[in-house]
């Protein structure tokens, strides 16, 4: 598995985040919200958890859905170069460096301590998981038979990628997918894969196409281009209904 030049499509928005740095597990995290039931994890995608729009976001879904919400960092403190991907100097950026050292096998545990101690150890009742790109793989490894008891109560993925059907066939709580028409990583055949296995499982399902859009844009969209301010609304908006509905 590797990284597309999609995934490093990228806008900052404007904003100041206004959660606090802290630990979950041990792992640096962002925290935002003071509901003491009910949280989201959030898995960042390549621009990791220091990313503005990932913190923003997840002020936003702390606010609307009432929940607190934890970005943990996944990419044991690098962070890639914002200004060299937003003046399209790729070269600068070691992206196979990064799918080595961020693999499912080094990283996985980590996302399942970080669930674990949310739920264990600072006692949420219910806890969502969302996320973008690379945190497509990581909310169905939070979700999956495999772990046994579920470590998450309902996911959403927006542009997925490292997806492989195996992860789709072993999903056990509501899923819902946010799919850009244009994507590379999040291929046609895997998209109609997605929603032929989920609706076999018998869980709750939420597919929500965004007509026009390329992969990155839910969340890394350029406001100033036509209908990636809009897509980004949409999808932030599909996702506080949903764990509304899925947390309460």
């Amino acid at each position: 598995m590797s990284f597309n030049p999609c995934c490093l499509k990228t806008f900052t928005w404007g904003g100041t985040p206004t959660g606090i740095e802290t630990k979950l597990a041990s792992n640096d995290c962002y925290v935002t919200g003071r509901n003491c039931e009910t949280a989201i994890l959030i898995v960042h995608d390549l621009f990791g958890w220091k990313y503005p729009n990932v913190r923003l976001l997840a002020d936003h879904f702390a606010r609307e859905i009432n929940v607190t919400v934890y970005v943990p960092d996944f990419f044991g403190g690098w962070v890639v170069d914002w200004k060299a991907v937003e003046e399209d100097r790729w070269g600068e950026i070691d992206l196979d460096g990064v799918t080595k050292n961020q693999s499912r096998a080094i990283r996985g545990p980590e996302m399942v301590a970080c669930a674990r101690a949310i739920k264990t150890e600072l006692g949420f009742k219910r806890l969502g998981a969302v996320g973008y790109c690379y945190g497509g793989w990581a909310v169905c490894h939070l979700a999956s038979k495999k772990q046994g008891r579920p470590l998450v109560d309902a996911i959403s993925m927006a542009h997925p990628s490292w997806l492989v059907k195996e992860d789709i066939d072993n999903l056990t709580v509501p899923v819902q997918v946010l799919a850009p028409e244009h994507d590379q990583s999040y291929t046609s055949e895997l998209k109609s894969y997605t929603v032929e296995a989920v609706v076999k499982l018998n869980v709750p399902f939420d597919y929500q196409h965004f007509p026009g859009i390329s992969h990155g844009a839910l969340v890394r969209g350029d406001e100033r281009n036509k209908g990636e301010r809009e897509a980004m609304e949409r999808a932030k908006n599909a996702v506080v209904a949903w764990f509304r509905q899925h947390l309460e």
